[in-house]
């Protein structure tokens, strides 16, 4: 990190102990965001595999989830129970907060799930790694032309879209219909990665 970027988050770090009223530090902190912005997007970025990276099943983190949202079932298995779990995990990402991130920041998925908050996109990846770990092979993060952002994926031969902002799940030609106004730009996962702008 940035010498100058880490001093300035050391002082934010300061005035939350400072005698200052909430209004204050409130708009110290969006001037130092403000100021800062081009320094933290620089320091934010991603590449396509680092951010499709996150979406593995693999992760300790995810695993753990995974188990408490299928502890009632004993034992889990994908075909009787993906379904309900997939349900579940909704229910689980509707208890965290939507906020915009601009500049763009990353959050980790063990962040995420301590703080209650994340932007659109961190939901998204949070949720499809849960159902990649639930043992879905399809599902994928999918992003608009308006850059909304969405979690799709396919079971019992059925389309499901899930909108990671409001926990919303539709299912055949509502979850294709969305896109009808607002076309697909990019879809990824772990496993693969479309682009539809080319298409």
């Amino acid at each position: 990190m940035n010498e100058e970027l880490l001093n300035t988050f050391l002082w934010l770090i300061y005035l939350m102990n400072e005698e200052i009223s909430d209004e204050s530090k409130v708009q110290l902190y969006s001037l130092i965001v403000e100021r800062y912005t081009d320094m933290i997007c620089k320091e934010e970025e991603k590449s396509v595999t680092e951010i499709r990276s996150r979406i593995s099943p693999y992760n300790e983190f995810v695993k753990s989830v995974k188990d408490k949202l299928t502890s009632g079932f004993s034992p889990y298995e994908y075909e009787k129970n993906f379904f309900q779990a997939v349900q579940s995990a909704i229910e689980y990402i509707k208890g965290i907060k939507t906020f915009r991130a601009i500049p763009v920041f990353w959050m980790t998925f063990e962040e995420i799930d301590r703080l209650k908050v994340a932007s659109a996109m961190d939901k998204a990846l949070y949720l499809a790694a849960i159902l990649r770990a639930l043992e879905s092979k399809d599902v994928k993060v999918m992003v608009s032309k308006k850059e909304e952002v969405y979690v799709g994926f396919t079971f019992d031969s059925k389309n499901y879209l899930i909108m990671p902002e409001s926990g919303s799940l539709l299912s055949g030609e509502d979850a294709e219909g969305k896109f009808s106004d607002d076309p697909l730009s990019y879809a990824f996962s772990d496993l693969f990665y479309e682009n539809y702008e080319d298409a």
